[in-house]
């Protein structure tokens, strides 16, 4: 069966270029020009993906998440942008969005990052099973088929929730797929290439500030005050899951 996007563009010309293109890539696409018609299409036929462009009139890419997300529904979302500012990317992970991607682009750019995501819609174990060393955090990564627990944070793979402590952190997607990631690997230092391979399937480059958005996104919801922080940035390598 081919996998479904359902596509919110209410530019026509990007719109049913978009359309074809990734009809031609073998997807199977509803098209719709605003935010009404794509949460009346999500509630009637729930596609595996949507591609949301951010300005819509009347409801926006953004309302449709928060929408979408306050209604507990978890489909992965990526949102098509004119807007380059870290505020206003950090307003469509806000709203529930798991990746973006800024127009101009490349179609190409669009197919990758769809994959990436649709990879993404069943979970998968971010790393290897049993017990690893906890490095510095002197904890040990206690894993089943079912839980992976380190530094205090705990995570249920199959219900896709996760706690610090007895609070229960509300995280998107790919959120709850990069803290995975740490969490598995406690006490390891991760390197950009790395977790962008194992998170996003491929490399943004050294530019790119998209793992910076998502790693200050996920510190956020994780911190609390008096308690020590948990992700810890390594200069110039990448970033470690652990307890000072």
């Amino acid at each position: 069966m081919p996998q479904t996007v359902l596509l919110a563009e209410d530019d026509r010309a990007i719109r049913h270029a978009l359309e074809r293109a990734l009809s031609l890539e073998g997807y199977e696409v509803t098209a719709v020009a605003d935010g009404v018609e794509a949460l009346a299409q999500a509630h009637k036929t729930p596609p595996d993906v949507l591609l949301l462009d951010v300005m819509m009139p009347g409801i926006d890419g953004l309302q449709v998440c928060r929408v979408l997300r306050a209604e507990g529904d978890r489909t992965p979302i990526l949102m098509l942008t004119a807007l380059v500012e870290t505020a206003d990317r950090i307003a469509g992970l806000d709203a529930g969005a798991d990746d973006y991607v800024v127009k101009p682009f490349d179609v190409e750019e669009v197919f990758a990052r769809l994959r990436a995501l649709l990879r993404r819609t069943s979970p998968v174990a971010a790393g290897g099973g049993g017990a690893a060393p906890g490095g510095d955090g002197g904890r040990e990564v206690q894993v089943s088929d079912r839980q992976v627990e380190a530094a205090g944070i705990r995570m249920d793979l199959q219900a896709r929730r996760a706690w610090r402590g007895l609070r229960e952190l509300e995280l998107t997607r790919t959120e709850f797929e990069l803290l995975e990631l740490l969490v598995r690997n406690a006490g390891i230092v991760l390197d950009h290439s790395t977790i962008y391979d194992r998170i996003w399937g491929y490399d943004f480059g050294p530019g790119s500030k998209n793992l910076a958005v998502y790693v200050g996104y996920l510190r956020r919801k994780l911190d609390e005050p008096g308690a020590p922080q948990l992700i810890h940035t390594v200069r110039g390598v990448g970033y470690v899951l652990r307890e000072d």
